[in-house]
């Protein structure tokens, strides 16, 4: 069974067109009068749709194995078309998951405003602005061009929205891109100092103020402001204790049989993961089995040298399954039955938001570009240290001379960046998330298929851009160019 969502706040307050049922509470806690009842609606402020299959599908990480399932989140942004699907896993349901997202966000920062005890509500505001910049980042990111602040001013973004919806169908303003960063800057900055940890009973689905200063170093770094990418991964890692934090590949990851890595990959206790969000899709089961996949590039990925000399331990987690479907056990699917008897229900997967060896990488790169190679380095091999099979620090550690000699560049400041590039790339293949680097830095795509198709998305290709549901027009939201 699948659902489409109506978009914007239409999905929150399920509409006849009648603006006075709009008026009535849409459910049991629309009737926030206690920091508890917005603390429940602010588990909803979180967009529940998966982002990994079409930006992996979009990105270098796939290519054509001739056969597969065909799925159109996989096919269409493989040819760098318009995902022609509304369904889970495709573009058009993660923007209306988003905007969802914000209007529980903003319910709740207009329960917190109109309290007669507003100080008893600070941690759930806190919550709700990240939430709701969270968002609106995640929104800009996919539907306008990647901020430039040569061209932001410019540039188109999308509604920013800042409060409940009293109609069924408002009419919004895309403004620019500035506008928008400027806006999640606002929130976050405001909401990041308010949060409390304690109040969460399982804080991994929550912005806790770890996972928020996590979100804060990918949207400086899209910015390209390094010193805030920096504080904010500082703070992350106490006492910069970053290999405490990571994932333990080398270690319990390594000893651990499929099935149990498959399980603990995106469970809450897992320290790594700073943020999780539960998604209803379909990618649990098809990140492996769909045409566009990753075993035609797993050379260039993680079979192939990398700049330590080592092995990645991920060759030892790589499975195949059936005929050329090769996948790292990460994505797990879970059904939930549409009641106790039914075969029918819904496919979730697990989605880890942010975690630790994000906000490594952005650090290291932020290093990086204030030229500060050494810092870099002391990262990367921190990270190196979990990832590289039998890892012996004299025979693996990085250094300078060991990156510009296996990348052949005379700039250290290249060489190093291509490693974080390489090692991104490895640790987060089939979530979707080398889409990001790729976006952000503006790198060429090449793709090509079996029956002689050829393209390559170049940096100012429009098709770079996902385009906006058709059904925003109504609206008045002006769809990308093409």
């Amino acid at each position: 069974m699948r659902k489409t969502l109506l978009f914007l706040t239409a999905v929150v307050f399920i509409t006849t067109g009648c603006k006075k049922f709009l008026e009535q509470p849409p459910d049991n806690r629309a009737v926030l009068n206690s920091p508890e009842k917005v603390s429940q609606l602010l588990s909803t402020a979180y967009p529940q749709a998966n982002y990994m299959p079409f930006c992996e599908s979009i990105s270098d990480n796939v290519a054509d194995k001739g056969i597969g399932g065909q799925e159109r989140t996989n096919i269409d942004p493989f040819h760098f078309k318009d995902v022609n699907d509304d369904q889970e896993d495709s573009p058009e349901f993660y923007w209306n998951a988003c905007y969802t997202a914000i209007a529980a966000a903003n319910q709740a920062l207009a329960a917190c405003e109109a309290a007669p005890d507003p100080e008893n509500y600070q941690a759930q505001k806190g919550e709700a602005l990240v939430a709701r910049a969270y968002a609106h980042f995640m929104l800009v990111t996919f539907f306008s061009k990647i901020y430039d602040a040569a061209t932001a001013s410019q540039d188109p973004g999308i509604p920013y929205v800042l409060s409940p919806e009293k109609v069924v169908f408002a009419n919004y303003d895309r403004k620019t891109v500035q506008y928008v960063y400027d806006m999640i800057e606002k929130d976050l900055t405001e909401g990041l100092p308010l949060i409390d940890d304690k109040l969460y009973t399982v804080p991994r689905y929550h912005f806790t103020k770890a996972a928020a200063h996590a979100f804060a170093t990918r949207f400086y770094l899209f910015q390209k402001k390094y010193d805030q990418v920096i504080e904010h991964a500082s703070q992350v890692f106490p006492n910069n204790n970053v290999a405490a934090g990571l994932r333990p590949w080398n270690s319990a990851y390594y000893i651990q049989t499929y099935n149990e890595l498959w399980a603990r990959y995106a469970k809450a206790t897992e320290p790594a993961n700073l943020l999780l969000v539960e998604t209803q899709s379909v990618w649990g089961r098809n990140y492996f089995s769909v045409r566009f996949g990753m075993e035609a590039v797993l050379a260039d990925i993680i079979l192939g040298r990398n700049v330590t000399g080592g092995t990645w331990v991920f060759n030892y987690q790589l499975y195949t399954i059936g005929t050329n479907n090769y996948m790292l056990p990460k994505i797990n699917e879970y059904f939930v039955r549409a009641s106790v008897n039914a075969q029918i229900g819904y496919p979730y997967v697990m989605v880890p938001l942010f975690t630790a060896e994000e906000v490594l990488f952005n650090r290291a790169e932020a290093y990086v570009m204030q030229n500060k190679i050494n810092e870099a380095i002391s990262d990367l091999n921190a990270y190196a240290g979990t990832r590289i099979f039998n890892y012996n620090p004299a025979t693996h550690n990085i250094t300078a001379t060991r990156m510009r000699n296996f990348y052949g560049a005379s700039n250290v400041q290249l060489a190093a960046l291509l490693t974080i590039l390489d090692f991104k790339r490895a640790e987060f293949v089939q979530e979707g998330m080398r889409w990001f680097d790729l976006a952000r830095l503006k790198i060429p795509i090449e793709h090509r298929d079996v029956d002689g198709w050829r393209s390559t998305l170049e940096p100012d290709d429009p098709r770079r851009v996902f385009q906006i549901p058709d059904k925003a027009k109504m609206a008045g939201i002006e769809q990308n160019p093409r």
